[in-house]
């Protein structure tokens, strides 16, 4: 049985057909290493696009810090809801982003916001207090925030049409993805078991590759599974960055003037990211390298 081809919008097609002609046309010693060039300028491309949600949420968040008047009558954190409407309502609109994945980012922005309703709280990070589209003292634009990872996750496996070599049981994954979920609220309470829990995501996935391709024709390329979760956490961590310098939200030890997040935070994001990566694999279900699994 051939394996599906992953589904593509209009604007991705056009550009996976466009790697496909380019790297067709290329023959000989001399046009492998242009095959290569090409291949990474669309893969660059591609992840550009899985990203393209949170990119939009990083620039509103910084055009509103930079741009909106501080003596606005509407206040800076209710334009934040609208306009992360907004741009979700318009990728949908212009077909740039499906139903299905509609679905799953939608059960990543309530995840998140639980999640933040807790955390603010217990006074781990706080917002401004201005505005009535928010939720206690969680702003809704938040949730979106969480949204753009789930957003990246579906992308990024339709887009690469992900594979999976030794991907360890669905029901195992379930269960440490609702043990980690769980210990961002109990460990305010209960020994911290975030150290145990990361075994636990080394023990699972260290055996695991992924393997993907950057177009329907390329050949197949093979990573560990946790160095490409560890890229993506240190990502997370760099917008993290961003957003606290662009005031969106503020950690206790940034309250007199903005710091650098701690890199013991890459431990949370990665964690967090387990979260993701589990709620993504229950809509878009792990298939090995023959799209057998």
């Amino acid at each position: 049985m051939s394996p599906q081809r992953p589904l593509f919008t209009p604007l991705e097609e056009h550009l996976d057909r466009w790697a496909q002609r380019r790297t067709a046309a290329l023959t000989g010693v001399a046009g492998a290493g242009r095959r290569a060039l090409v291949e990474a300028l669309v893969f660059g491309l591609k992840q550009s696009w899985a990203c393209v949600f949170g990119a939009a949420m990083l620039l509103l968040l910084v055009a509103a810090r930079t741009l909106y008047p501080e003596d606005a009558t509407i206040a800076r954190a209710d334009v934040l809801v609208v306009a992360a409407l907004s741009l979700q309502v318009a990728m949908l609109a212009l077909r740039l982003e499906s139903l299905r994945e509609m679905g799953v980012i939608a059960v990543f922005h309530v995840v998140g916001t639980v999640m933040e309703l807790f955390k603010t709280s217990v006074g781990s990070w706080q917002y401004e207090a201005e505005g009535i589209l928010r939720i206690g003292e969680v702003p809704l634009y938040t949730g979106f925030m969480y949204a753009a990872v789930g957003s990246y996750m579906v992308r990024v496996m339709r887009l690469f049409d992900l594979r999976f070599t030794r991907y360890p049981p669905l029901w195992a994954t379930v269960l440490l993805g609702a043990a980690i979920y769980a210990n961002f609220f109990t460990h305010h309470y209960l020994p911290d078991a975030r150290w145990m829990l990361l075994g636990g995501v080394v023990v699972l996935y260290g055996r695991c590759l992924m393997t993907f391709r950057v177009h329907r024709r390329a050949p197949w390329r093979r990573l560990p599974v946790l160095g490409a979760f560890l890229g993506v956490a240190s990502l997370l961590w760099i917008a993290e960055n961003v957003g606290t310098a662009a005031g969106a939200w503020i950690y206790p030890h940034q309250q007199e003037g903005w710091h650098l997040v701690p890199l013991s935070k890459l431990v949370s994001w990665l964690l967090l990211m387990m979260v993701s990566v589990v709620l993504v694999t229950l809509v878009h279900r792990p298939r090995g390298p023959e799209g057998t699994q």
